[in-house]
This record gives C-alpha cells, sequence and structure tokens, in this order.
C-alpha cells in the first residue's frame, strides 16, 4: 500500500475519531473517572475540524498553488498537533483517582471502559505523527 494511501485513510479516521469524541461528550454524563473542562471537547472538535478543512485541500492541491503550499502545510500540521494534545487530554478523565471521596468511574452507551477512548486519541496521535512525516519528507 503506498504511502498517500495511508495518509488518506489516517485522515478519515481522524474525521471519525474527532466527530464521534464531540458526540460522546457532547452531553453532561459523560464517560469516565473525573470530569474534564467542557471548553476541551469543544477546542478539540473546533481544531480538528479546522486541521480537516486545512489538510484536505493541501493533500489534493497542487504544491504551487495557495491552499497546497508550504504556509498551509505547516499551519495544517500545526493544528493537527493542536487537535492531538487536546485528545490526549481528554484521556485523562480515565486516570484512576484515590481517595476515600474518589468518585467512581462513569458508563454511558458507547462502552464500559476507556477502550474506545484509548483507541481513538492515541491513534489520532499516531495518526498525526504520520502525518508529520508524510509532510515533511514532502510524500504527500
Amino acid at each position: 500500500m503506498s504511502f498517500p494511501i495511508i495518509v488518506w485513510i489516517l485522515t478519515v479516521l481522524a474525521a471519525v475519531a474527532i466527530v464521534l469524541t464531540r458526540l460522546r461528550l457532547g452531553n453532561d454524563d459523560a464517560a469516565g473517572r473525573s470530569s474534564i473542562s467542557r471548553r476541551l471537547p469543544i477546542v478539540h472538535f473546533c481544531a480538528g475540524i479546522l486541521a480537516l478543512v486545512l489538510w484536505v485541500p493541501v493533500l489534493v492541491a497542487p504544491d504551487d498553488s495557495f491552499v497546497g503550499g508550504a504556509l498551509m502545510g505547516i499551519l495544517a500540521v500545526a493544528v493537527w498537533w493542536v487537535t492531538a494534545l487536546c485528545g490526549l487530554l481528554i484521556l485523562v478523565r480515565w486516570l484512576p483517582v484515590k481517595g476515600r471521596h474518589a468518585p467512581q468511574a462513569t458508563v454511558d452507551g458507547w462502552g464500559a471502559g476507556p477502550g474506545l477512548s484509548v483507541l481513538a486519541h492515541l491513534g489520532l496521535a499516531g495518526g498525526v505523527l504520520v502525518f508529520t512525516y508524510a509532510y515533511l519528507t514532502a510524500a504527500v
């Protein structure tokens, strides 16, 4: 499988992770052991959408055009990193909390534990590493 195809597949999977995170954390009773700021999922979603809006034209436009140029590519990769870091911060809600008054982990209809979140957000972080490598080596 060629490297550009891998980048496209990871781009689609990143979009799915961003949208599903927004759907899962959009309500007040999101799963986890502790609560996170309500702004963090919003920043994650907005940065992810912006990253997609910037990244897809970088992939399809010619290198000598404005949307396919270096500025847009660097900006897209930077916004992907913001999205990935927000996603990793979202995983903090699953860290164990110690103490007598520590709350029990809450569950939702998506799953009984952090598996889906870990898969999505570590996968997104890995995808962003691939995006960065692909852009720096001009593979896409």
